[in-house]
């Protein structure tokens, strides 16, 4: 479970950015802005990172305070399914990342595989989508929503990508170690589930 302080300030932060967008007050945007201010101070004082990378990214967003969303493809070849070693942790992950604005979730993951795995792949269904907190994923500031969707190979062979150094498939008792902040082993055990029975229905939680 996401621990409260991360939670409080994930919270305080939406509220200030929700506010700043709707108020006209400047006595209310003032406590919006002390509002955003004080979640930032929260991340400082638990975490390694400065104030002012945590403006920009954690609190330089505007509009509509809403969760973002990672999708991550799932394919299997011969009862293994497909990872990709990750440049930033040297850990392995299922291809995926940030949805794009103006793309759907098939095309994003499409394009993901393709760039992170050299695979041309064609998205079948979607498995699950999971709240980041309720799983065991290192503490990060956004709400995050993951999107597994099970992809099939149509075309490409195995080449390492801008963020990635090695494209592998593993089998469920040999995985290699995981970029935790991506997928966890029991997202990829939850993963084979659908391998095995593929009428298993679509996880929400």
């Amino acid at each position: 479970m996401e621990q409260k302080w991360l939670a409080w300030a994930k919270e305080i932060q939406g509220i200030a950015q929700t506010g700043l967008t709707y108020a006209k007050d400047v006595y209310d945007i003032e406590r919006y802005e002390a509002l955003r201010e004080l979640s930032v101070d929260i991340l400082a004082n638990y975490t390694f990172e400065s104030k002012e990378r945590i403006r920009l990214s954690f609190a330089g967003e505007g509009g509509y305070s809403t969760p973002k969303v990672d999708v991550r493809g799932v394919i299997f070849r011969e009862g293994k399914i497909l990872l990709v070693r990750e440049k930033l942790d040297g850990n392995w992950a299922l291809p995926g990342g940030w949805a794009d604005i103006g793309l759907s979730a098939s095309e994003v993951v499409v394009k993901e595989i393709s760039e992170e795995s050299g695979f041309q792949a064609e998205a079948v269904r979607l498995l699950a989508v999971l709240d980041k907190k309720f799983h065991n994923h290192p503490p990060e500031p956004y709400h995050v929503y993951k999107m597994f969707i099970l992809c099939k190979i149509v075309g490409g062979e195995a080449a390492e990508g801008v963020e990635t150094s090695e494209v592998d498939f593993f089998a469920e008792d040999e995985l290699p170690e995981l970029s935790v902040e991506r997928n966890t082993a029991e997202q990829l055990r939850t993963m084979f589930q659908f391998l095995n029975d593929p009428q298993k229905p679509v996880i929400l939680d």
